[in-house]
């Protein structure tokens, strides 16, 4: 089902995959470079359901007008907060959630929307080459909520061990920034995805719902 949503900055679409009795809604935005069919939001989309988990993929109003540059970060941030009221329903608990820009998003805003948990995946903690310029301060913003970064081991926007001391992580052998591995690794495509839904899946079962 697919549900439009008015914004500051134009029309948003959710992707809706609901499950028959969801103890919580997982809201996923998507990342700069690409929009909800993106191989890990569709995987955790398919799967989570079956775990009492509605999930819920954003996308931008960018991506829904055609546009292919995502805007700046307080416009991102400006649309999910508009949207936000349609995530949260009837008083559910909702986690917020996306990939790479999407991830920083709800970083960022989690806490004054008053999600009850945040899922990182693909955290884009630097530009590719640039540790210097350090995106941690991001990720460290949504304490005292539980967080899960979701990343590839060999992502160029930081690799796992990259991430500060205490960051609760899960790697994903053989990943890079999309979660794409190479045809020769051993864990397979489908298996790298295995690995992303079944560590989403048993962190949210520790979430009050």
């Amino acid at each position: 089902m697919i549900e439009t949503a008015q914004t500051p900055t134009g029309e948003a679409r959710i992707h809706w995959f609901r499950a028959p009795r969801a103890r919580l809604t997982l809201a996923l935005g998507h990342g700069a470079g690409g929009g909800v069919e993106a191989r890990d939001l569709q995987a955790i989309a398919a799967t989570l359901p079956t775990h009492g988990i509605t999930v819920a993929l954003v996308e931008q109003p960018w991506r829904v007008a055609g546009k292919k540059v995502a805007p700046a970060p307080k416009t991102l941030d400006a649309a999910w907060t508009a949207l936000w009221p349609a995530l949260a329903g009837p008083g559910r608990p909702v986690v917020a959630g996306g990939r790479s820009a999407g991830a920083r998003v709800a970083c960022r805003t989690a806490k004054e929307l008053g999600a009850v948990g945040v899922l990182a995946l693909s955290f884009p903690l630097h530009p590719p080459g640039r540790p210097e310029k350090s995106r941690a301060e991001e990720l460290a913003g949504t304490g005292p909520l539980p967080t899960l970064v979701v990343q590839g081991a060999k992502d160029p926007f930081g690799r796992p061990e990259e991430f500060p001391s205490g960051t609760g992580l899960v790697a994903v052998p053989d990943g890079d920034h999309g979660f794409a591995v190479p045809k020769k690794a051993a864990i397979g495509q489908d298996g790298a995805l295995a690995v992303i839904t079944e560590a989403v899946a048993a962190w949210l079962a520790g979430l009050p719902g």
